[in-house]
């Protein structure tokens, strides 16, 4: 079942989204403003998020440019704003899609259904098995050779965003915003810090990394390719 994320300051409007979404087969969280839009994007990774631009105090466009600094997720603009300046703006901030109230909620939901088919449909791994660990997503815990793994919760939540990303480069940006939240794109060192970690909890021989790989300037990968 996918999960929508639904951001619009009004609550009877957040309401009318809530029943006509989950009536038509949809997960759904609700958030009234930028912050709490953010931090359900992070917590909750929904596969569509459907964005109000008059927010209090940071708009809708500032929502979309911020989720599109470490996040892919589709975004369609529900709004009653139609001027061609609004929707050229917040298409260039990151937004797939753009939806004027009012709507019907067949459309909204025909055109979440076409999102949905242009996103890549494979999920994250539920289990993964190297010859050094075993990470079991759903039970979340880790399994090495001693046995059980154990993790602060911030470390699993790192790990479980490079497990979710499996052989794909994640940006720094994006594993800042994702596990330390919104706001913490900056702070590199924590990513340094507790990459060293996992690897010295995981890894064969920490110093000569076979599974947490590093790219300079870029990013880290979580390869487990057969060598």
């Amino acid at each position: 079942m996918s999960r929508v994320l639904v951001v619009d300051d009004e609550l009877p409007m957040r309401r009318t989204l809530d029943i006509g979404l989950r009536a038509g087969g949809y997960q759904v969280d609700l958030a009234g403003s930028a912050g709490e839009a953010l931090d359900l994007a992070r917590r909750q990774h929904p596969d569509v998020v459907i964005l109000d631009l008059g927010l209090p105090g940071v708009d809708g466009i500032e929502v979309a440019r911020s989720l599109r600094t470490w996040s892919a997720v589709p975004i369609i603009v529900l709004s009653a704003r139609g001027g061609e300046g609004v929707k050229v703006a917040a298409l260039d901030a990151g937004a797939d899609d753009y939806v004027t109230k009012p709507f019907g909620m067949d459309e909204l939901l025909a055109r979440i259904r076409a999102a949905l088919r242009r996103t890549p449909t494979a999920g994250p791994p539920s289990l993964v098995v190297t010859p050094d660990f075993t990470i079991d997503v759903g039970a979340q815990s880790v399994t090495g050779p001693g046995g059980p793994v154990r993790l602060s919760p911030t470390q699993w939540h790192l790990l479980e965003v490079l497990t979710h990303n499996v052989g794909r480069l994640v940006p720094q940006q994006q594993l800042l915003a994702e596990v330390w939240g919104p706001g913490h794109e900056a702070a590199t060192h924590y990513l340094r810090v507790f990459m060293a970690q996992l690897r010295q909890k995981l890894e064969p021989d920490p110093a000569r990394p076979r599974y947490f790989k590093t790219e300079p300037g870029r990013g880290y990968r979580f390869d487990i390719s057969d060598r």
